[in-house]
């Protein structure tokens, strides 16, 4: 299991379009993929789940992968999360 601190950065935070994208990007990956925020752990894959996070702008999660591809899905996760769109 790879454990991955990330400070999102999306000026106006993740809405249902992002989060929709978020959830196709870790979909690519045979993982298991969460999305950590203080004592909140959703899984990456579940689009409810991640609209429930309400992520925004400057937050930090921490991303955590395990399987097959992690590292891979990580990486990917991370550069999704930290790279504004």
């Amino acid at each position: 299991m790879i454990e991955t601190p990330v400070i999102v950065k999306h000026e106006k935070g993740l809405d249902a379009r992002p989060i929709a994208l978020l959830v196709q990007e870790a979909s690519q990956y045979a993982s298991k993929i969460f999305i950590q925020v203080d004592n909140k752990k959703i899984n990456a894959k579940s689009i409810m789940g991640m609209m429930s996070l309400n992520l925004s702008d400057g937050e930090e999660v921490t991303v955590l992968t395990d399987g097959e591809d992690e590292v891979k899905a990580a990486e990917g996760i991370k550069t999704f999360l930290a790279e504004a769109k």
